[in-house]
This record gives structure tokens, C-alpha cells and sequence, in this order.
């Protein structure tokens, strides 16, 4: 499974700073590192304001441009080499026409020219990822000419997880990515990175959460660390032509 990754071009579209990395960090470093993968990594949500009642950026600005600073340095963490950062609010992508999202991640896939796309799971508790799911379906709907051949999900700790036990969404996984030690602390220094996201034990963010979910991802599959994802759409082989 891993050669189809190799030297391709992958979109990683997500919600807020610091999905990019909890939904798949380790599986990216060893992807840019091993497969000579180009990444591009959208964030659609600026990941602040929701801790206030009411939208107020000029409240957060001083916590805003650190969390954007934060940003460039989970990057290096990781080694993945481009982003796109916008603005749409925190927790609250349900007050936005869908349509606008949509229309970030057609231009952004325009620009970058993707053949695979990882992106929230449709069914996380936080509404902006089920909104970023939608968007990204959308955006990457199967017509004649569409370019993305391959679109993963993934879950994000402290968003997937808390479903209600009786929803019917649950994230299944279906495919595993098995990723070293070196990986995985790449994943954890990155999020580290975070000022505002990382977490102390045992909330699902800290590092030790992180670690132990690893392994668990690795222990289902039979290897020591893997991370857990689900095929949504793979389109195999080159377009026929008619004589």
C-alpha cells in the first residue's frame, strides 16, 4: 500500500492548527522522509476564538498571531512543505455558507494539483470537522476530469473519539499505516509546538495519550506503532482511452 504513496502529490485538509499532526504526523514524517511525497497542508479554521463567548478577534489577536507562529514550527517538526492558513471561526463553521469552504479547498486543490487528500473524519464530535469532511467530498466530486484519486480519513484525539456511544458514525478504520519511534516523536514534538492545544495526562492530546494511542493503532495490525485511517474512495489505474 505504501508504494502507491510514493512521490505522489498529498492535500492534507483540516480544521484547525495542530489536526494536521494529531490526525497524521507520524504517518506524514515517514511519508516525506521514505516516499518522496510533496505535501500541502490547508488549515481552514483559525483555532482560537471559540474559548470566548462571542467571536472577538481583537480579543485574541496577541493569541492568534501565536498560534499562526506555532504553526510554522509543528512544520518544521515534521518536515511538511507548504501550508495555506485561513481564518474561518473556531468551532463555529456552521455559521459559514459551506459553499465558502468549499470554494478554499477547490482553490487550493487547483493550485497544488493533489492526487490523494487526507481530511477529517465525517462523523467527529466538533463540527468543524464534519463540516470540513462535507467540504472536502464536494470539492472532490467524482466527475470525468477530477485529479484526486485517492481521499483518506483520520481520526483526531479529542474529536473522534467522544461520539456518543449509540451514534452511528463512528470512525472504522480500514487501512493502518505502520510508523517508527522516530516518527512518532516527530508527532509529539510537533504538537509540543502548540502553545494553546497540548494538553497534561490523560487528556487524549498529551503525549503520553498520543503514544499509548500509537500503539494501540500498532497492536489491532500486529507492529509496535501504526496510525489508524479509513479509505474513503481509491480509484485504481489509468483512464482508458477508446480507439
Amino acid at each position: 500500500m505504501l508504494e502507491s504513496f510514493r512521490n505522489k502529490r498529498i492535500l492534507i485538509v483540516v480544521a484547525h492548527p495542530d489536526d494536521e499532526l494529531l490526525g497524521l504526523g507520524a504517518t506524514m514524517h515517514r511519508l516525506i522522509h521514505s516516499y518522496n511525497v510533496q505535501t500541502h497542508v490547508v488549515i481552514l479554521g483559525e483555532g482560537i476564538t471559540s474559548r470566548s463567548d462571542k467571536r472577538d478577534l481583537a480579543k485574541w489577536e496577541q493569541e492568534l498571531e501565536i498560534h499562526k507562529e506555532n504553526i510554522k514550527s509543528a512544520q518544521s517538526a515534521i518536515g511538511y512543505h507548504s501550508f495555506g492558513a485561513y481564518d474561518f471561526p473556531d468551532n463555529r463553521f456552521d455559521t459559514v455558507a459551506l459553499l465558502d469552504i468549499i470554494k478554499v479547498i477547490e482553490k487550493e486543490k487547483e493550485t497544488f494539483k493533489p492526487d490523494i487528500i487526507f481530511t477529517h473524519h465525517g462523523g467527529d464530535l466538533n463540527i468543524d470537522h464534519q463540516r470540513t469532511f462535507e467540504a472536502v467530498m464536494t470539492a472532490c466530486r467524482p466527475m470525468q476530469d477530477e485529479k484526486v484519486r485517492i481521499i483518506i480519513t483520520f481520526e483526531t484525539p479529542s474529536g473522534t473519539e467522544w461520539r456518543s456511544p449509540t451514534d452511528p458514525r463512528h470512525f472504522l478504520p480500514n487501512l493502518f499505516i505502520e510508523v517508527s519511534e522516530d516518527n512518532l516523536k516527530a508527532k509529539i514534538n510537533g504538537m509540543e509546538n502548540y502553545e494553546f492545544e497540548k494538553r497534561i495526562y490523560p487528556h487524549p492530546r498529551s503525549p503520553e495519550s498520543l503514544k499509548i494511542q500509537t500503539q494501540r493503532c500498532g497492536i489491532i495490525v500486529g507492529c509496535v506503532y501504526a496510525e489508524a485511517f479509513c479509505l474513503i474512495r481509491g480509484v485504481s489505474g489509468s483512464k482508458l482511452k477508446e480507439d
